[in-house]
């Protein structure tokens, strides 16, 4: 029904009741038997696990509330869409695949670092670059003190003022993309996620969001995961 940080703010306002007694902290174990009520209304049980691809346009910020009044991706969601988190993040100027869930178990296994998910963007960035310099990138990279893990990158085509750039990461780290290019003495002005794990983009229009059939989920990610 809501965030952690938003039912911490629940508990500490003295909204949330276990088994009719005023939580004071959110360090409390809960089970099924429990019975927890917000407002005096009992909270649902947990819905099956969904997962959506989205493909979100420029101008949007990947968060529930700006502090700056800029539009975000929950905002332009469908009005049916159930209360959702995003699987990552893509900030204001990237475009492309977002995973989106209900489970926020599950957007923290496919968020993991030791899962090592593939993600695949196309960089449009302005500058010269050769393949023979992009392969560097393969035995990783330091960029003003962050290391970097491998990354493998091929370039497209390259004529003109822009290079297109395919690049695979596993981290996922913040702009990593746009901060290892560069670090290559490349601006990156376009910047397109096309696959998340074994979730690809496809030809989902901008805007456009689309549930993953269950059969899939349970195919990709393994019975356990759904």
């Amino acid at each position: 029904m809501c965030s952690r940080r938003d039912a911490e703010r629940l508990i500490a306002d003295g909204r949330v009741k276990l088994n009719g007694k005023v939580l004071d902290t959110p360090a409390v174990k809960v089970t099924a038997e429990d019975k927890v009520l917000v407002d005096g209304r009992p909270v649902g049980v947990a819905e099956p696990t969904r997962l959506w691809r989205y493909h979100k346009p420029t101008g949007l910020v990947t968060t529930h509330r700006d502090p700056a009044g800029r539009a975000t991706v929950f905002q332009h969601l469908p009005p049916d869409m159930p209360r959702v988190i995003s699987v990552g993040r893509l900030d204001l100027t990237s475009e492309g695949l977002l995973l989106l869930t209900n489970d926020g178990e599950l957007a923290r296994r496919l968020e993991l670092p030791s899962n090592a998910l593939l993600r695949r963007y196309r960089a449009r960035a302005f500058g010269r670059v050769t393949q023979e310099e992009l392969d560097t990138l393969k035995d990783g990279i330091t960029v003003d003190g962050m290391r970097y893990g491998p990354i493998d990158a091929k370039l497209e085509r390259g004529s003109g003022a822009n290079a297109w750039i395919t690049v695979a990461i596993t981290e996922g780290k913040n702009r990593e993309v746009r901060r290892v290019l560069d670090a290559l003495g490349l601006k990156v002005n376009r910047l397109i996620r096309t696959s998340y794990g074994p979730f690809q983009l496809g030809t989902l229009p901008p805007g456009a969001v689309e549930e993953i059939p269950r059969k899939v989920l349970k195919e990709q990610l393994g019975k356990d995961a759904v």
